[in-house]
């Protein structure tokens, strides 16, 4: 991989990581455009480790309340009282809406990085997901807020994460609607998005740059897999900005034309052979 590719998959993982569009799905898409083995060991590994970048920018423009979580948590464990802190619950609900996605994308490794790595899943997926988010903001009330969440909330929304393995459907897509049907404002479920991504993806990142180390130097290389993270972390701190802005005043219904529009070009792409699904 040469330095403008990494720099190109870098922006479409910081624009899209994000937003419900999913940036497996657009990775996976100019990855191919771009004439890479998209089921290469080293590829994969590539578009779970710049998502790294994408996380730092969630830390660093979360730190405060990221600071604060992590503050009422630890207390909590050593002090009853505490526990009576909303935002002891919440750290705890973040861990809880994080174990589904760890148990599911661990058992299902060789599937998500293998068979599922085609072009047919992801339009599959945008288009398919997209009546999931048409129907979130449909019967959604929208009339809850972040101190309102519960446990059963947390599990609900972190089964939900689950669907985001399956490229197309997107992680923050499938976290948004699941929050939306549990009557959750938009910039609540939205923030919790965000939340959960944390664990989430380092624990990809983590994983696959330890255990395809060898493919990364092999097919890709390390430098423009940090440039593509690097690039990553830019674009995605303007994009979470952005996103929080648009949803606290607009539904996400132009994100759900988008992956439709989206999912019939590449199956017109690839029903006239100018793309190929693997």
């Amino acid at each position: 991989m040469d330095f403008l590719h990494a720099i190109i998959l870098g922006i479409v993982e910081g624009i899209t990581e994000f937003l419900p569009v999913s940036s497996t799905g657009h990775l996976t898409v100019v990855e191919k455009l771009l004439g890479l083995q998209i089921d290469d060991p080293g590829v994969t590994a590539f578009t779970a480790i710049i998502q790294f970048g994408a996380i730092l920018a969630v830390i660093i423009y979360f730190r405060s309340d990221i600071a604060r979580l992590a503050t009422a948590w630890w207390r909590g464990l050593r002090d009853r009282a505490a526990r009576n802190n909303p935002d002891y619950r919440f750290a705890w609900y973040v861990i809880a809406g994080s174990v589904p996605i760890g148990i599911v994308g661990f058992a299902g490794r060789d599937l998500i990085t293998g068979p599922l790595r085609n072009l047919w899943i992801v339009v599959a997926g945008l288009i398919g997901w997209s009546v999931v988010m048409a129907v979130a903001e449909r019967v959604g009330r929208r009339d809850r807020g972040e101190q309102t969440l519960t446990l059963k909330d947390a599990l609900f929304i972190g089964v939900a994460q689950c669907f985001a393995l399956i490229p197309g459907v997107s992680r923050s897509g499938a976290t948004i609607s699941a929050g939306l049907i549990r009557g959750l404002d938009r910039v609540s479920a939205t923030r919790l998005s965000f939340f959960l991504a944390i664990p989430a993806l380092v624990a990809a990142g983590v994983y696959e740059g330890a255990s395809e180390a060898t493919a990364i130097t092999d097919t890709v290389g390390w430098i423009p897999t940090l440039i593509g993270t690097a690039v990553s972390f830019i674009v995605a701190y303007a994009s979470i900005a952005w996103l929080l802005r648009l949803v606290a005043k607009h539904s996400i219904t132009v994100f759900i034309w988008y992956r439709v529009v989206l999912g019939m070009l590449i199956a017109g792409l690839l029903l006239t052979g100018v793309l190929t699904a693997t």
